[in-house]
This record gives C-alpha cells, structure tokens and sequence, in this order.
C-alpha cells in the first residue's frame, strides 16, 4: 500500500486509529485534521527510493617485500587497506548548501582510508596519528597541493578543500610507500562498500539515472537504473 511495508504500516495505522478515536470525541475541527492525517500517511508512505547489492571486488595485492625502515621509524608499517570500491548515482541533482568535512588520517604508515569518496565542495582534514613526520600531496589535476611536513602535535591538523570531480591521488614524500585516493564526485548520493563488496545507497530520489561502481581508474561499472518512491532496488556489479 502506497509503498509502505512490514512495521511501518502497522506504525502509521495505528496512530490513525488512535487519532480517529480522538476526534470522534473530541470534534474540534475534524474535518481539517483527517485531512492533514492522511496527507501525512500519504507523505510518509511515499518513502525514498534504496538501491543494494554487492561489487565483486580485486584481490588485495600482496605486497613484494617488507619496506625499508625510514629515518626516524617507530613501529612496523601496517597492512593497508583491504580494497573497496564507490557506488554513486549520476543524474542531475539539486545543489546543496553545505557539504560538510571528511578526513583522511595518517596511521600506521598508511593513508585511512585508503580509498575516500567526497562530494565536490567538502573540506577534507589530514590529521597524523603516527609518532613521527608524515607528508601529503597531490600532483593530479582536480587538485594538487603540498602539505608540507608535520606531527600529530601540531594543531590544527592541516585541511584541504576539494572543489573539482576527479580522482586525487594521495602521497608522502616522507614514506614513499604510502597511496591513497580522494574521489570527488558531483553527486550527493554515493557509498563505499564494505571490504566484501556489500553496499546499500539510501535516501534516493525517484527518476531514471546511471548507477556506477568505480573500483579503480582502469574500472568503472555502470547500470540504468528506474526508481520508484519506496522501491528497494537490487543491483549486482560483477566486473562484465
């Protein structure tokens, strides 16, 4: 019924049975108040549209050979980031205000998480929580930028704005090892899986848009997609 399912259903029906019998004693103004009850149900039933599934995701790379210990070291480097890919919906969209903050952080020799998606327009922080210097910088197009050498001391953790879509390659020039990835998207609707592949968009609009799966810059997926208000839509990115 109108798109609602299961328990919220059950919820709304009994707040309108509730209310009735409210009314039926109490009739102050009855007529308008069902009208405004059950335009409520009618815009809460219309609920957004949901779009799950899975990404068949690569193989983590094994690394060649353990890294060579760094001037001023403390500790081993850590494993990086098991991979993970960006699911987004591509279409035109209402801009929006604000966008918020993200942040990448430096830990254990490695960029967290190694993989960041992010809205065109969002401030992106680059705190470092190792015991020693980190570095990062960016020679892509969308955005290049040097923030130069600092401690987890230091205060504020340097901040970056990322106002072009693209893909931004993160390095340190103190550890030459470390790689990580911001990508900037034009759309507010966007998700990255779990390390399994599993991913679930929420709070769609309804309307006709491409579905996309981004795993890396050689491997993008895309889908048509039609979304009904309140539809759970399942879709599977299997790399064909």
């Amino acid at each position: 019924m109108l798109g609602l399912q299961g328990g919220r259903f059950e919820a709304l029906l009994n707040f309108l049975l509730f209310r009735a019998f409210h009314l039926y004693f109490f009739p102050v103004k009855r007529c308008i108040s069902f009208t405004a009850m059950f335009l409520l149900f009618v815009a809460m039933s219309q609920g957004q549209a949901v779009i799950e599934g899975k990404v068949t995701l690569p193989k983590p790379e094994i690394p060649a050979g353990t890294p060579a210990r760094y001037p001023g070291q403390v500790g081993e480097v850590a494993p990086p980031d098991r991979p993970t890919a960006v699911v987004y919906l591509e279409g035109q969209f209402p801009a929006r205000d604000t966008v918020g903050t993200n942040e990448v952080l430096q830990s254990g020799m490695q960029f967290r998480p190694a993989l960041l998606p992010v809205q065109v327009g969002t401030w992106v922080v680059f705190p470092n929580g190792d015991d020693f210097y980190h570095n990062v910088f960016s020679y892509s197009k969308p955005k290049r930028f040097d923030l130069g050498r600092y401690r987890k001391e230091d205060r504020p953790a340097p901040v970056e704005k990322f106002d072009k879509p693209g893909v931004v390659k993160l390095y340190c020039e103190i550890h030459q090892h470390m790689r990580g990835i911001i990508l900037v998207l034009d759309t507010p609707y966007f998700t990255r899986t779990q390390t399994n592949g599993i991913y679930r968009l929420e709070n769609l609009p309804a309307g006709n848009f491409s579905l996309k799966a981004w795993i890396d810059e050689k491997h993008t997926y895309e889908k048509p997609v039609s979304l009904q208000p309140g539809q759970t839509l399942q879709v599977d990115f299997n790399g064909t």
